[in-house]
């Protein structure tokens, strides 16, 4: 596919990297954003780079609007759509805003999709493994199983690990497949699965081929470092450059399926590539589940930090414990894997996150405040 591709939240960290993928691949690219303060602070200054002189055009917009879409959308034969709130616990709070941005916002692409005369021969949905809650997990007397979110009762008696839910004894994490029953454990992941719907029905009943990527946690070089719901590496480095103390919640040991930005793009190139994912919802992962306190020692390392890891034993209300993907889906239907093992994208990253200026923080960083206002509303332990 030569043609013009719209990417949404075009500006943002996954926005910018797939933009230059699909450059390399020989595709025009239109960046639609409103270039939201959160993600890219007072003063916008999108790390464009060398795009700005190659076949790229930028737009900003809001996914709110419908004209805003409809300028948007024309000449493009594809949309891969990345714009949305993120932050599971910022949703429990700004729920109208999230759900306005990601299910409304999606809901607008569709209807002008629906009404109005286009060129899309395909849609890109970003979704995330939030939809999944806790994930699939083994018993050994009952099989595979889908524990519910933990309750407020067995966070607060320290009682971090999941039980069967048929069963109540000990089980183990697997790898998620997409067949998994869904069960969204915030306001967040809930949009994100509406989306996925609407995708879905919309997509087949208008003839236009769609895929859905679930991703897991994202991370990389251009990765926003200021923004305290973009991910834990971020978070980490940020403190660790600052000399701050890095809090684990619970006991550092809950687990994450961490993939490099480069895979993700590399995946989203290759569905709008080819047909043979038209019409999925696929994983995108390294299928390895790493553990939050392996990560903050990782980064440790890789700055030469001195200050300890605090377990601090604090929670957050609708975290999830475990969660890593099955990619066999996505391995099949698009011979899609993963190819930066996550030692050597820490490398990366860091290495990117030196070259990047220290933020000014008061005594209250950007952290400091997103969990204040947790704590203030009875969704996180002080």
């Amino acid at each position: 596919m030569g043609e013009k591709v719209l990417v949404t939240g075009g500006l943002g960290f996954i926005g910018l990297a797939l933009a230059r993928t699909l450059l390399r691949r020989g595709m025009t690219v239109r960046l639609l954003d409103n270039l939201s303060p959160q993600i890219h602070g007072a003063v916008p200054r999108p790390e464009l780079g060398a795009l700005v002189e190659q076949d790229v055009e930028v737009m900003r917009g809001d996914v709110c609007r419908r004209q805003d879409w409809v300028s948007a959308l024309s000449d493009v034969a594809a949309v891969v759509h990345l714009a949305a709130e993120t932050g599971t616990g910022q949703s429990m709070y700004r729920i109208g805003d999230y759900t306005s941005t990601n299910v409304v916002g999606t809901a607008l692409l569709l209807d002008v999709l629906a009404n109005d005369r286009h060129q899309v021969k395909k849609v890109v949905l970003a979704s995330s493994r939030s939809v999944y809650g806790e994930g699939a997990y083994r018993c050994a007397g009952c099989g595979v199983v889908y524990p519910p979110i933990r309750s407020l009762d067995s966070l607060q008696a320290g009682q971090w690990e999941a039980l069967c839910p048929s069963c109540c004894g000990p089980i183990h994490p697997v790898a998620t497949p997409e067949t998994a029953r869904t069960s969204p454990a915030s306001v967040y992941a809930a949009t994100k699965l509406a989306q996925e719907d609407l995708v879905r029905i919309a997509g087949n009943a208008l003839g236009i081929p769609f895929l859905i990527f679930r991703l897991q946690n994202v991370y990389g070089e251009g990765q926003s470092l200021n923004n305290p719901y973009t991910g834990i590496l971020s978070i980490f480095s940020h403190r660790i450059r600052q000399g701050k103390v890095i809090l684990l919640f619970e006991d550092g040991q809950e687990s994450r399926d961490f993939v490099h930005v480069s895979d993700v793009t590399r995946a989203m190139a290759l569905g709008l590539e080819s047909d043979g994912g038209d019409g999925l919802t696929m994983n995108v992962g390294s299928g390895v589940p790493v553990s939050v306190d392996t990560i903050a020692r990782n980064l440790q390392r890789q700055f030469a930090a001195s200050r300890a890891l605090v377990v601090s034993g604090k929670y957050r209300l609708g975290d999830i414990r475990h969660n890593f993907a099955d990619i066999s889906a996505i391995e099949q239907a698009l011979g899609f894997s993963p190819k930066v093992p996550l030692e050597d994208g820490i490398e990366r990253f860091v290495q990117w996150v030196k070259t990047q200026p220290i933020a000014e923080d008061g005594p209250e960083d950007g952290l400091d405040r997103a969990n204040r206002e947790l704590i203030e509303r009875g969704l996180m332990k002080a």
